[in-house]
């Protein structure tokens, strides 16, 4: 017999088993415990029971036969084939119903799900349908068969938490119709039957009526049942989803509408600056805290985004959609973190998702990147980005271009071979993957002498910047490996510690500098590209600004890559004399400095330009180590210290700048936001968030946290109300005038 007839007699053995199971139940257990097994007044429920559902079934025939006489249950001395039936049959009543699968045409229940039975008018399957009810990708895990055929003979009967259908009069005469995702006594999330999220105050509320769920009952046939039964969650392979020209499209990113924050730094060019100004240098001493979120994980990195009123921000492994006014939760996606990891992504370090079309996609600290729905939550796609066994993880916000999003991975400093790759945003298709350590025949190979790079670093953490005019993405990499033992590494590294500027479509690269040639400080670039239009040394100049872990503040013309300023801006530097003509370090001035300076003058964490003052804002950390060859006796180490600098970008020079009191953490690296109003927003590492009048840098504004600081803050418009929200430890802080 072939395996096809094999599979045929066992799913009719199963099939069988089932019916025999449920005589057996009629016949002894329906009396007391109800026909559908949902309890009466002589026994409790066994269908969707906790107690039920935590026995195996060899425990439940043992149950059976012996009988509970002080609880008022019976003994039951079965033939054994007959509790071998009952006792499966009851377990079932409780396992997902992927552990018992009805047998038919499952192509032919798919057929029915999305054609005729409309079921993908409102549900979505594995990408595919509607996100107006609740996702079914994982149904076949989520609910027991008899749960299935309970919610398809009557929907009134299960009504799934988030999805009560409700009519709400408001007092202002409309009628809004939807479910209800989000309930309190003083305000209602309201997702209406199109999608849209409504976010009510109960002030507007004039009343409230439950109505029958809009799903119609549906008798089950063998084959829809096989289908559903069938669904067990999204594969880790390329899946499908709306088309990114649904929900928030690419154009929409590209010209954000008021008040909008959909990307990481806000908008593509990796900028901070925001064109809000209700709250300014006169209304800032009224702003308040308005709500607060937890998350379960202290020292949180995320910078969240808002879109249509909806809040979306992450912690290690899960993303969480929030009324955006009120901070109550609208879904939640999460998996375990990762065991066996290391690095920052062993961490928990997440620094948030990106947005296109109707998905939010979040990388992993393993270094999957995920499609969630961002009506639902539910996973849509899930790729593996790396193709070989290295030390991969992932602690980037991706960014979206076009129709594609772009995602790299951490790991540079425990041996691995960096890389950048770009996704189609409807499927996870990869379309193109960048190295950025070049092996063998490799343009750049050249600048490795000795043993061939294979864990040469180079990892691609940090968000870029996106120039929609030239269509070039900019991204920065980080410090080769092994990062202080340069032995079998001789050479430049390229492309370590480099910004690339690159084809988004091909990966083509356009040109590239690096900052650091032949780094051996751990001096990653990845920190924040900052594109700018603006007239530069007499003429309107297309530049990229950078503030490097090297201690140097960087002017580049971002079309050609040419170098158009490099002057230092921490306050010691002794690795190198300056940046020559060529833009290449200089000789240190003396061989064996005592001090090796700085240790990171910058790091990964939001800095701002403003196009009024033209100051660059960055916080900075000052702080030596004692040299690897000193000499003489062993040199005095100052006390590090955090100093938020403004930076006038023609000069390079200080313009001003405000030192924080002696912290306790001096790797904590929280980053800065300015604003049209006239704002500088930051944070003292120690805990305190502030804001400072960007021209002058004089404090007018503090908020005491008192936890240590490591996100970057953003601002956003509700209804005409401007808020700004950052992250203290592991809360989320929204704050409004």
């Amino acid at each position: 017999m072939n395996n096809k007839g094999i599979s045929f007699l066992l799913a009719a053995a199963a099939a069988i088993a089932q019916d025999s199971g449920q005589t057996a139940y009629t016949e002894h257990c329906a009396a007391c415990h109800g026909e559908n097994a949902q309890g009466s007044a002589q026994g409790p429920k066994l269908a969707g029971s906790r107690s039920v559902r935590s026995r195996s079934t060899a425990q439940l025939r043992s149950f059976i036969y012996q009988g509970a006489p002080s609880s008022g249950m019976p003994s039951f001395h079965l033939p054994d084939t007959e509790l071998d039936v009952l006792a499966a049959f009851v377990h079932s009543l409780n396992s997902p119903a992927a552990e018992n699968p009805v047998q038919g045409s499952v192509a032919a229940g798919q057929e029915f799900f999305f054609g005729k039975g409309q079921c993908g008018a409102c549900h979505m399957v594995r990408g595919r349908g509607k996100a107006v009810g609740p996702d079914l990708s994982n149904a076949a895990r989520e609910m027991t068969l008899n749960e299935i055929r309970q919610a398809l003979r009557d929907p009134n009967s299960r009504m799934t938490p988030g999805y009560r259908l409700l009519a709400v009069e408001l007092k202002d005469g409309r009628t809004l119709r939807g479910f209800a995702r989000g309930r309190t006594n003083f305000d209602l999330q309201l997702q209406g039957l199109d999608g849209q999220f409504y976010f009510l105050d109960q002030s507007q509320i004039a009343s409230v009526q439950d109505e029958p769920s809009p799903m119609k009952p549906v008798t089950a046939s063998a084959d829809l049942l096989a289908y559903l039964t069938r669904l067990t969650g999204t594969t880790q392979a390329p899946g499908a989803s709306s088309p990114a020209e649904s929900g928030i499209t690419f154009e929409r990113i590209k010209n954000p509408h008021p008040g909008d924050w959909l990307t990481y730094n806000g908008t593509l060019n990796g900028n901070r600056y925001s064109d809000l100004k209700q709250i300014d240098t006169a209304s800032v001493s009224r702003l308040n805290l308005k709500w607060v979120f937890p998350i379960d994980h202290f020292g949180l990195e995320a910078t969240p985004l808002v879109a249509d009123g909806v809040m979306y921000v992450t912690g290690p492994n899960q993303a969480i959609a929030l009324d955006a006014s009120t901070g109550r939760q609208i879904w939640k996606y999460s998996r375990p973190r990762t065991p066996g990891l290391l690095g920052d992504a062993a961490l928990g370090t997440n620094r948030g998702v990106a947005i296109l079309g109707n998905n939010v996609f979040l990388a992993t600290d393993d270094a999957h990147l995920l499609a969630l729905n961002r009506i639902t939550g539910a996973l849509v796609w899930e790729v593996y980005m790396p193709d070989e066994p290295m030390h991969y993880g992932s602690t980037v916000a991706p960014l979206a271009v076009g129709d594609a999003i772009i995602a790299g991975v951490s790991g540079g400093d425990r041996g691995m071979r960096g890389f950048l790759s770009s996704y189609q945003a409807s499927t996870g298709e990869r379309l193109w993957r960048r190295w950025t350590i070049p092996l063998k025949g490799d343009v750049g190979a050249e600048t490795w002498k000795g043993a061939e790079p294979l864990f040469g670093g180079g990892a691609t953490w940090l968000t870029g910047a996106y120039d929609a005019e030239s269509d070039t993405l900019y991204w920065p990499t980080g410090n080769p490996y092994p990062d202080s033992m340069d032995r079998d590494r001789q050479g430049d590294n390229l492309f370590s510690n480099c910004i690339l500027a690159l084809n988004p479509h091909t990966s083509e690269m356009k040109w590239h500098y690096q900052f650091t040639p032949h780094d051996v400080h751990d001096w990653d670039a990845t920190e924040p590209p900052v594109l700018v239009d603006t007239e530069y040394r007499g003429r309107p100049r297309k530049l990229l600004l950078h503030a490097d872990r090297n201690g140097f503040f960087y002017v580049l013309d971002r079309i050609s890559g040419e170098l158009l300023l490099a002057k230092a801006f921490a306050s010691r530097i002794t690795w190198t004399r300056g940046i020559g003509p060529d833009g290449r370090p200089l000789p240190p001035p003396e061989n064996n400095p005592a001090l090796d300076c700085p240790v990171d003058a910058a790091n990964w964490d939001s800095v701002a330009f403003s196009p009024v003052t033209r100051l660059f804002y960055v916080m900075t950390l000052e702080e030596c180590r004692v040299g690897k060859n000193w000499k003489a006796a062993e040199p005095k180490l100052e006390p590090a210290q955090k100093v938020l600098r403004a930076i006038n970008i023609d000069t390079g020079n200080i313009t001003w700048e405000i030192p924080m009191t002696t912290i306790s953490v001096a790797k904590v690296w929280p980053g800065v936001m300015a604003t049209a109003g006239g704002l500088v927003f930051y944070s003292d590492p120690n805990g305190a968030f502030a804001a400072a009048d960007q021209r002058t840098g004089k404090t007018l504004w503090h908020f005491p946290t008192n936890v240590p600081m490591k996100a970057s803050p953003m601002t956003f418009m509700i209804d005409g109300k401007q808020f700004v929200a950052t992250i203290a430890g592991p809360n989320v802080l929204c704050f409004g005038l």
